[in-house]
C-alpha cells in the first residue's frame, strides 16, 4: 500500500506571525522622519513648529541666499575633485587585486584600502584633525587642500567596492584573447578591459560624489573658518534657529541623493 505523498513546504519568512507587522513599523520608523522633512520643506510659514500652506518660498529664499550658494559650490568642488582622484585611486588598487596572482599581503592590502569603513568615522576625523594641525603649525597654510585630500581618502573604499566587484565578475576571455594577439598591456587595457570596467568605474565615482557631498563629520572636524559645506551649513543652522530653509536645503540633497543612488543601482544590476 503506498504511503500517502507529503508535501514539504520551504521556510519562508513571510510564514512568521507579526512579520508584516514589524516590516510595516520598521518602514514607518525609516520613512516618516524623511516624508515629514519634504513636507515641512514646502511649508508657507516662517516656523517650523506650524505648518501653514503649500508654497515653494523656501526653496526660493535657499536659492537667493549667497551663503548657500557659496557653500553648495564649494561642496559640489570638493566633491568633484574628491571623485577624481578616488576613482583614479580605486580603479588602480582594483586592477592590483584583482588582475594578479595571489601573493603574501593582498589580506592586509584589502584590509588598509577599507580601512575607513571599518573604523568609526569619527575616529578618522580625530586622526585627521591632528594630523593636519601638525603641518597647518609647519607650513601657516590653511586652505582648502585638507578638506581636497581629506575627502578624497575617505572616498577611495566607496569606490574601490563596485570596481573590484566589476573586474571579478567579468569575463577573462577577452584579456586573453588580446594578450595572445600580443596586444601591449596598456592597449588592452585601453582596448578590452577600461571598456568592460567603465560601468563599475561610473558606479564607484557617483557613490563616491554622494558619500563626499553629504559628509558632515570628518568636514567638521577638518575644515577652517569660512570653509562651511552644504552639511556642515545645515548643522550650523539647526544650532542657531531652525527654519524650513534648511528642510528645502536637505530635500534637495535628498532627491540628489537619490538620483545617484539609482544610477548606481541601475548601472550594478545583473543583467542576462
Amino acid at each position: 500500500m503506498a504511503s500517502p505523498s507529503v508535501s514539504v513546504r520551504g521556510f519562508n519568512i513571510k510564514r512568521i506571525p507579526g512579520f508584516a507587522t514589524v516590516a510595516m513599523l520598521v518602514f514607518v520608523i525609516l520613512y516618516a522622519p524623511i516624508i515629514t522633512l519634504v513636507v515641512y520643506s514646502f511649508n508657507a510659514a516662517d516656523s517650523m513648529a506650524n505648518l501653514n500652506g503649500f508654497s515653494f518660498r523656501w526653496y526660493v529664499v535657499a536659492w537667493n541666499d549667497d551663503i548657500v550658494i557659496a557653500a553648495a559650490l564649494r561642496s559640489l568642488m570638493i566633491a568633484s575633485f574628491a571623485t577624481l582622484v578616488s576613482t583614479i585611486a580605486a580603479t588602480m588598487a582594483a586592477l592590483a587585486t584583482t588582475r594578479t596572482a595571489p601573493f603574501r599581503g593582498m589580506t592586509l592590502i584589502y584590509a588598509v584600502i577599507n580601512q575607513p569603513l571599518m573604523v568609526p568615522e569619527v575616529v578618522t576625523a580625530v586622526a585627521l584633525l591632528i594630523f593636519f594641525a601638525i603641518i597647518k603649525v609647519w607650513t601657516g597654510y590653511t586652505g582648502l587642500a585638507y578638506l581636497f585630500a581629506a575627502h578624497s581618502a575617505f572616498c577611495i573604499p566607496f569606490a574601490y567596492l563596485p570596481i573590484r566587484a566589476r573586474l571579478e565578475n567579468m569575463d577573462l576571455s577577452l584579456e586573453r584573447a588580446a594578450a595572445d594577439l600580443y596586444a601591449p598591456p596598456w592597449k588592452a587595457f585601453r582596448r578590452v578591459t577600461l571598456p568592460l570596467l567603465w560601468p563599475g568605474i561610473l558606479a564607484g565615482a557617483m557613490l563616491a560624489f554622494v558619500i563626499s557631498l553629504d559628509d558632515v563629520v570628518i568636514t567638521e572636524f577638518v575644515k577652517s573658518a569660512g570653509q562651511d559645506t552644504l552639511p556642515t551649513f545645515m548643522l550650523g543652522q539647526l544650532r542657531r534657529m531652525i527654519t524650513p530653509e534648511v528642510d528645502a536645503i536637505a530635500t534637495t540633497l535628498l532627491l540628489s541623493g537619490i538620483m545617484f543612488v539609482t544610477i548606481f543601482f541601475l548601472l550594478n544590476r545583473k543583467r542576462a
